[in-house]
């Protein structure tokens, strides 16, 4: 019978010296380094309250939480957190374990026939219900199930994992010595070989508890702070060695999955994902707290995350397979939360893929009739943040911090998007100052979710697009630390990194530096990067070309109603015609961009149409109601546009003044050109800080000829020699100066 129990209950081989229960037996067993935390509470039993000061055992206290739950760790790392806490009872505990581990094997019998004490009397030390009460009575326990060779190889591997940690204090005191002695390369490479024997002969398999504490650590590290959490080589080696012990260990599997995503592993990450629902429904977890729905459940969840995992790595017909799959087993169902999470994922397909859009406009009628709120449904700002602070009430209600987070980014993407950078900035700097309502483990102090990595993005786009680039590079340079390179939301600040750059290439004139960042742009988001390719053979006066490309963009945007690119382009197209002597081709276009912007409530660029608008104006000879536009316009342009954007509306204003002070008597003449130098040089000023030589020099050279209608001279001289200046650093592409807004 004895064999039959350990053949059930316990493993008789040993691994690394440590004997180690079947997962599926208890949960809990004995190790020496367990026998070293015994040992250490032990010694916080006998000693008095007046030994250890106040202070000393408070740090004992919030040490011994991590210690039970946490992973074996070396004797010389367990040395050193408690004398870091006491280092009066660190001695006593050293000298504890060398009495045992030197002495005979009766010595470590008696020690667990002493723990049993703790309990008795009127006043124990430890109640038997607390978390020290528990992990003393599964310890006893524990040790108590074992057979006689069980205890002797217990009792061997307390002899090895004392000498290990003496092996490492010897070497360690005798470092400073080598390295007097000429010796320090050969002592190290020694201590380095001790170091790794060490950690190999304590990395015994984790009890379930271990485990479990292991893996909701890391997987909140993954969530609120990666830099944090192991590597993805190391942490998918011990989960390697966990599942080498339980291989139905459903959530190490999905642990797997995240960190596979982290290295955009598309093969083992699938592998996991599938893994984690077979054992999820394998084991009866999901029909044990769910009832008869739990094996359903399992199934349409899994195909959403399949669904998700696929459109991840741009798989997206196999995405949209696995969708239906998930809308239908739902349905089935009736899970209608299931359901609106297949509807969102529905809307990231119809971005993804044109042919997609059909099947999302079927289910938009759904999200109508609950009465889901859309921005590109041409809604109103105040309805749609009335329908946004509906759920925010429910957010707060119920403490959902991360649905709380994802709100106040969704805000400020909406109010860039109806162009309130006021109101953006806002909501970003309220994401980033507010505290997480979620406590966040391992003295994580920050939460590096999605949310935030969106938001700090629109905080860098929104200081750089007002001419503040240190701080966007302040901003960009903390997204770098807080989400490194190989992290999963790096991708959002290289792209804004690389959308900055390109633009302050373009401002400074140099072409060929804005053409070589389109390739990164492009690999980012195909979209804009051909957009930027467009811009940039524009500015090179490579009309054709460029207008062969826009016509492509443009036909692609509309079949994904991407109504925002749309309207670029089609601004971009109306400006090549105008470059070209076209702009009376350049007016239905401009008038269609017109028709949309109202359409779908975007104001900003509904203000930007306006002002191509009153430039093609000004081309056909018409000032005056150019500037009858631009009053309409200029407004939200001075109060939430980017600085480029109020530098080209000022300069705009004093070509339409000067054009139409032709038809005005001397006094009054001289009166509206007085007034065009004015806003020529508050043009010149917003050019400036953004360091756009090539605009500034359009203004300094229409100044100069300003002053000399004027008569002063002086001044004219002054415009002339910068304009000389900047004309020999940036040399002109050949583009008359009344073409060029």
């Amino acid at each position: 019978m004895a064999s039959v129990h350990e053949s059930l209950y316990f493993n008789p081989m040993m691994t690394n010296g440590v004997v180690h229960a079947n997962v599926f037996g208890i949960k809990d067993w004995v190790t020496p380094y367990k026998i070293a935390v015994l040992v250490l509470l032990n010694e916080m039993g006998r000693t008095g309250e007046g030994a250890v000061s106040l202070m000393e055992r408070r740090r004992l206290n919030q040490l011994l939480l991590p210690l039970l739950q946490g992973p074996d760790i070396t004797l010389s790392k367990l040395y050193k957190l408690i004398e870091d806490s006491c280092p009066q009872l660190a001695n006593s505990v050293q000298i504890r374990i060398k009495l045992m581990a030197e002495g005979e094997l009766k010595d470590m019998e008696q020690f667990f026939d002493d723990l049993t004490d703790s309990f008795s009397g009127t006043e124990p030390e430890v109640h038997k219900t607390s978390v020290v009460g528990l992990f003393l009575r599964h310890m006893i326990l524990a040790y108590s199930k074992l057979s006689f060779s069980q205890v002797f190889k217990l009792y061997t591997a307390l002899q090895q994992y004392f000498q290990s940690g003496e092996k490492k204090a010897g070497d360690a005191e005798m470092e400073p010595a080598a390295r007097e002695d000429g010796e320090r390369n050969m002592e190290k490479e020694e201590l380095d070989v001790s170091v790794r024997e060490e950690e190999v002969s304590c990395s015994g398999p984790l009890s379930q508890k271990q485990a479990e504490f292991f893996l909701s650590q890391q997987a909140s590290l993954l969530k609120n702070d990666e830099t944090k959490a192991l590597t993805p080589a190391s942490l998918q080696k011990e989960l390697n060695n966990l599942l080498k012990f339980n291989p139905d260990f459903a959530e190490a599997h999905y642990l797997s999955y995240l960190n596979n995503l982290r290295v955009q592993d598309v093969f083992s990450s699938t592998h996991s994902l599938l893994h984690y629902f077979d054992r999820l429904i394998l084991t009866g977890a999901e029909s044990k707290s769910n009832g008869e729905e739990g094996y359903g459940r399992s199934l349409r969840y899994a195909a959403l995350n399949l669904a998700a995992l696929h459109c991840r790595f741009g798989h997206y017909q196999q995405a949209e397979l696995a969708l239906q799959e998930a809308i239908r087993i739902a349905q089935e169902s009736n899970d209608h939360v299931c359901l609106q999470h297949c509807l969102s994922w529905l809307y990231v397909l119809g971005q993804k893929r044109s042919d997609s859009y059909v099947l999302l406009e079927h289910s938009v009628k759904k999200a109508v009739h609950f009465g889901l709120p859309r921005a590109f449904a041409g809604k109103t700002a105040n309805k749609l943040m009335d329908a946004l602070k509906d759920s925010d009430l429910l957010h707060w209600k119920h403490s959902l911090s991360e649905l709380i987070d994802i709100s106040i980014a969704q805000k400020t993407a909406i109010w860039r998007l109806y162009g309130r950078s006021t109101m953006a900035l806002q909501q970003a700097q309220m994401l980033l100052s507010m505290n997480s309502l979620e406590s966040v483990n391992s003295g994580v102090q920050q939460n590096n979710t999605e949310s935030f990595a969106v938001a700090l993005c629109h905080l860098a786009e929104l200081h750089a697009e007002q001419g503040c680039f240190a701080a966007a590079s302040e901003v960009l340079k903390h997204l770098k630390e807080r989400f490194p390179p190989n992290s999963q939301h790096a991708q959002l600040w290289m792209l804004c990194d690389q959308k900055i750059q390109f633009d302050r290439a373009m401002n400074d004139g140099k072409f060929h530096l804005a053409d070589s960042l389109v390739t990164g742009i492009t690999a980012l988001n195909s979209i804009e990067g051909v957009y930027r390719k467009a811009v940039v053979l524009q500015a090179q006066n490579q009309m054709s070309e460029a207008h062969k490309l826009l016509q492509k963009l443009l036909s692609y945007c509309e079949k994904l109603k991407n109504t925002e690119m749309v309207i670029s382009v089609l601004l971009s197209v109306a400006e090549l015609y105008w470059r070209s002597a076209s702009p009376t081709i350049a007016m239905p276009v401009l008038l269609q961009a017109l028709a949309l912007s109202k359409e779908y409530r975007l104001q900003y660029l509904a203000s930007e149409t306006v002002l191509n608008l009153a430039f093609a104006q000004l081309i056909l000879g018409i000032p005056e109601q150019a500037l009858t536009l631009l009053h309409m316009a200029i407004e939200p342009i001075l109060a939430d546009g980017a600085i480029l954007d109020k530098g080209r509306a000022m300069f705009l204003v004093a070509k339409c003044q000067v054009a139409s002070a032709a038809s005005y008597e001397p006094p009054k003449r001289a009166e509206a050109l007085e007034a065009a130098i004015e806003n020529l040089n508050e043009a010149k000023n917003y050019f400036a800080k953004v360091d756009c030589k090539e605009r500034i020099r359009d203004v300094v050279y229409f100044q100069a000829r300003l002053y000399h209608a004027l008569g002063k001279t002086q001044e004219r001289n002054r415009c002339a020699m910068l304009f000389r200046q900047l004309h020999q650093e940036l040399p002109s592409h050949g583009v008359p100066l009344i073409n060029h807004l």
